[in-house]
């Protein structure tokens, strides 16, 4: 996988993981990936909903211990 921007969103509640991360990912070219780290255990439905919704990939997600790791990729244009 080519080098991906990290959106760091730890200690922040839903809504604003997958906020600021679709903010991200709007500053990103087509197919860019994005890499999230989150604490929030809502953020695991959140993304996945959001993945569904918008068309962006959601390639990988899983628990670092300390932390939550979300790797999106943007859709086409």
């Amino acid at each position: 996988m080519e080098e991906a921007t990290t959106l760091d969103v730890r200690g922040l509640s839903c809504p604003l993981p997958v906020l600021k991360a679709n903010k991200a990912l709007r500053a990103l070219p087509a197919g860019a990936a994005l890499v999230v780290l989150a604490t929030d255990g809502a953020a695991v439905k959140d993304f996945h909903a959001f993945a569904a919704e918008t068309g962006h990939e959601l390639l990988a997600w899983g628990d670092e211990g300390e932390h939550l790791r979300f790797v999106l990729r943007k859709k086409a244009a």
